[in-house]
This record gives structure tokens, C-alpha cells and sequence, in this order.
């Protein structure tokens, strides 16, 4: 009798489990994408055309490949973690490639065709994008312009992470190791209420309006960014107490005489013309500012955004191109 003892039955092999290794396709990438937005797995399969449980279904499958979850689920919606924050960024990446992919194949099939993805920040979209884009569109009526009005931070953030193919922003906000082109200039003015007490005057400098309550544009504005830096090398404190997200309400304030603000020149004529503001000049050199566009390398440019890039940018495009 054998007295041995059996050898154990040899384990099935695991499956195709290897770290690091995730199976997705684009409907997933465009569902996390679209549940981020809007917090809610049910509209964002709305959005795509797919059913609430297969995207569910989906959502957990991805959560799971990646070993880490990457919404809260919350009694009303869905709330990123900060893994799916880090996540999102990188799926519109993947989205805006493949997005490329397609925009390229068609301008090679049709000629100067596609879509455009352009961060700009306020004072540029305000001053200089709408009579800019109207020649190009007049002159490329097949190129597509997606434009994202956010300010220059954002815009510098946007062009690195490669989610849109030209951005422009003020250009003390610093730089990036891309192509770059001078777009434009502006000259900032302070507005104040006709009652304030430095309406009288017809220029200031900056030891001038320090003093006052001053109305500020939201966080990572070039305007805002610019005032603290200058008050700060000034050694002189800034009373900013309010921050708001837009010329439009900044003008609403200083209509009310709670604060004073800064614009560009072509901005203050438009939202604050009327009698009842003053427009005062900066005599400081830190008034005068240049905007720069710029874009991805050019092997990663489509047909249609190197189109748009010298269509902005006619006389810069061509000095560097020659």
C-alpha cells in the first residue's frame, strides 16, 4: 500500500491579472469623463447613450482594474476622490487625442477641416478673440473653434496637460517649453464711482489707489495676480476683501461704490462707459501688458489648429516659419 502522501492538485492559473495592466475602451473614458461633469452616473449615461446599469456596471469595472476608487458615492450624486481627480485629468487627454485622431483624418480626407480646441483667458477673449476668429472663420469656414474662456493659469495648466491646441494668456503668468507667438497688448485703467475720491483726478499711480478697497477677479487672474505682486514688492498692503468672476460683476460692485477695480482699457470702455464711472489712466509701467499664444509642438498639431495658430498670429507665424 502506498503510504505517500498525495501531491496536492496543482492551482488553475489566475487570469490575465497582471498589475498595472487596465482594459477600457473610449465609452468608458467618455463615461467617467461625463459622470464627473455631472455628478451623477444616471445623466451621464444619458449623455452617451448608454443604459444606467451598464454604466454602473462599467464605472465599478474601471474602479476595480485600477485597485482604487474614484467617486464617493454620496445619498445625491457622485463627488470625486482625489484619485479621480488626478484620473479625469488624463481621460481628457485620452479623449482629446483621439478627438485629434478623428480631426486629422478628416482634414487629410477633406482639406482644411476640424476642430479647434483654444484656451484663452478673459481679457484676450473680450478685446481681441471675436474680430480675430471672424477673419479666420471667413477665410477657413471648415474649421470648428472650441474656445474656453478660463484665465491664465488655467490656460497654462490646459495647453501643458495637452487638452487643447492653443492657449493665450497674460504673459507675466509665466511660460511653458512650447511654442510661443506674440499675440497681443492691452493697457489696464482703474475705474472708480463717480463719487469716489479719486474720481477728480484724470491719472494714478499705484501708492495712489492702494489705499481703497479694491475689487478683485477670482484666483489665479493675471489682474489680481499682477496687483498683489507690485503691492507686495510696493511693501504695501492690499485690501482686495472681495473677489468676484467677472468684469461684469466687477462693474456691479463699483457701481455700487463698494470697491474700485482694474480692466483693461477696451474692457472699461464697454462695461463701464456710462456717467455714472471714471476711467482713470495707470502711469506705471506694470499697466501695459502683452498676451502670448502658445501651442502644442508641431508634429502634434493638427492641419486645422496650425491653420488657426497663423491666422492669430500672421505676422509672428510667418517671421518664425521663415
Amino acid at each position: 500500500m502506498n503510504t505517500r502522501a498525495a501531491k496536492p492538485a496543482a492551482k488553475a492559473a489566475p487570469p490575465d491579472t497582471v498589475p498595472g495592466r487596465v482594459h477600457f475602451d473610449l465609452t468608458t473614458v467618455r463615461l467617467f469623463i461625463a459622470t464627473a461633469e455631472s455628478g451623477s452616473i444616471t445623466r451621464a449615461a444619458e449623455r452617451i447613450a448608454l443604459a444606467p446599469a451598464a454604466a454602473s456596471r462599467r464605472m465599478k469595472e474601471l474602479e476595480a482594474q485600477f485597485g482604487v476608487p474614484l467617486f464617493q458615492r454620496l445619498p445625491h450624486g457622485m463627488a470625486l476622490t482625489d484619485a479621480g481627480r488626478t484620473l479625469l485629468a488624463h481621460a481628457r487627454s485620452v479623449a482629446h487625442a483621439v478627438s485629434r485622431m478623428q480631426d486629422d483624418a478628416q482634414a487629410f480626407r477633406h482639406g482644411d477641416k476640424g476642430v479647434v480646441r483654444i484656451a484663452a483667458c478673459t481679457s484676450a477673449v473680450l478685446q481681441f478673440m471675436p474680430q480675430d476668429l471672424q477673419r479666420c472663420h471667413a477665410a477657413y469656414p471648415g474649421i470648428k473653434i472650441d474656445l474656453q474662456e478660463i484665465n491664465s493659469q488655467g490656460v497654462l495648466q490646459a495647453v501643458s496637460r495637452g487638452v487643447v491646441d492653443l492657449g493665450i494668456y497674460e504673459s507675466t503668468q509665466g511660460g511653458l517649453a512650447l511654442p510661443a507667438l506674440h499675440y497681443h497688448e492691452d493697457r489696464l485703467v482703474l475705474v472708480v464711482h463717480a463719487s469716489h475720491a479719486l474720481a477728480a483726478r484724470r491719472s494714478v499711480r499705484l501708492e495712489d489707489f492702494l489705499p481703497y478697497d479694491v475689487i478683485g477677479l477670482t484666483q489665479g487672474s493675471a489682474i489680481s495676480t499682477t496687483l498683489a505682486r507690485m503691492a507686495s514688492e510696493a511693501q504695501h498692503s492690499l485690501r482686495m476683501r472681495i473677489h468676484v468672476g467677472s468684469f461684469d460683476s466687477m462693474t456691479a460692485m463699483i457701481a455700487q461704490g463698494i470697491g474700485i477695480g482694474l480692466m483693461p482699457q477696451a474692457v472699461a470702455q464697454s462695461f463701464a462707459g456710462g456717467q455714472a464711472f471714471r476711467r482713470l489712466r495707470i502711469d506705471d509701467d506694470w499697466a501695459a501688458r502683452r498676451f502670448t499664444l502658445c501651442h502644442q509642438p508641431a508634429a502634434a498639431m493638427s492641419s486645422a489648429a496650425m491653420t488657426v495658430a497663423a491666422m492669430l498670429c500672421p505676422g509672428e507665424f510667418a517671421n518664425r516659419e521663415s
